[in-house]
């Protein structure tokens, strides 16, 4: 068997609107309801499920996203049309640009919830 990964939790404090803020700006398509979760559905069925936790802060986490060059370009122009604030590094000490790091593009901006998103063209490791 090979190990691959299926799904994840992520806390958000309105689910519905964190996976549409993800799905909307990833071109996805539009979220489903399931159970407790509204889930937004990746390449070769990986699994996002936005849950709304039972408690009063949300633990920060970070999730990153490789793309391809074409998804980056698509991506970035909604994160500048939508007047998104994003960085260059997960520091955000370098507001309103990307990175080159690894041979690629990447990109840090917080979703609805203030998780730490990132989106690369290449993965970490690359040649630079």
């Amino acid at each position: 068997m090979t190990i691959t990964f299926n799904h994840t939790i992520i806390a958000a404090k309105d689910r519905q609107h964190s996976a549409d803020f993800l799905a909307t700006l990833f071109g996805l398509p539009e979220p489903t309801p399931w159970g407790p979760f509204t889930t937004v559905e990746l390449d070769e069925g990986v699994q996002l499920h936005f849950a709304e936790p039972p408690v009063d802060e949300i633990q920060i986490q970070h999730y990153a996203f490789l793309v391809d060059d074409e998804a980056f370009d698509r991506i970035y122009a909604r994160i500048l049309d939508g007047a998104i604030a994003h960085w260059a590094d997960p520091q955000m000490r370098l507001p309103g640009e990307i990175n080159t790091n690894h041979g690629g593009r990447g990109v840090y901006f917080s979703d609805p919830a203030g998780h730490a998103m990132e989106i690369i063209a290449r993965p970490y490791g690359s040649a630079e």
